[in-house]
């Protein structure tokens, strides 16, 4: 019988949440169980009660850590094309992947749906720090920084919800709310900096 590498605390936690984003893209947001997680790892459901104290606790850690890797990405991002030659769809991919098939928009629609009205505050507070850090080298020139992410961040969360039935519907291709995103960012003057 194989022994169980034996994980610091941090390691452990770090494990879970990888694992349970991985179930959260692969099976949805429902999928992600404290028990789920645990066999997925091969640790116990005490373990991880440990670390979360309910299957609420796996999920508002779970959100918290996506949303801080989304707004570090695009953070990151949003500096370099700063430093170099702005490509405004890159922004917008990372904002639509992240709400789509990084399962931030199914997870947080859930948890709100399950009764969690604070869901959303990890998400929002990194929004907002992130606006915050960004708005120091906002040209006067572009449209305001609050607009911009209003609108970016609602298009992806709702493209990550009904875009595709919603294309399809109508008969679009399924990236057309990447391509109006993209358009208004033109439109409201970012890439236009030289």
């Amino acid at each position: 019988m194989a022994v169980k590498k034996r994980l610091s605390p941090e390691e452990s936690r770090a494990a879970a949440l990888d694992a349970a984003r991985q179930i959260l893209i692969e099976s949805g947001p429902q999928a992600v169980t404290l028990k789920a997680v645990a066999a997925r790892i091969d640790r116990t459901h005490a373990n991880l009660l440990h670390h979360f104290g309910s299957a609420a606790g796996l999920h508002q850690a779970l959100i918290e850590s996506m949303a801080e890797f989304v707004t570090t990405t695009i953070r990151e991002t949003v500096f370099r094309q700063r430093a170099n030659e702005q490509n405004p769809r890159e922004v917008v991919d990372l904002a639509f992947d992240a709400f789509d098939t990084g399962g931030a928009g199914a997870l947080a629609s859930w948890m709100i749906l399950s009764g969690n009205e604070d869901a959303l505050t990890p998400i929002l507070q990194a929004i907002h720090d992130l606006v915050e850090e960004l708005r120091e080298e906002h040209s006067e020139d572009e449209a305001p920084i609050e607009d911009e992410t209003l609108h970016l961040v609602l298009m992806a969360l709702g493209d990550a919800l009904f875009g595709a039935p919603l294309a399809r519907a109508l008969g679009l291709p399924r990236t057309r709310a990447r391509e109006i995103a993209y358009e208004s960012m033109i439109n409201s003057g970012i890439g236009k900096r030289g």
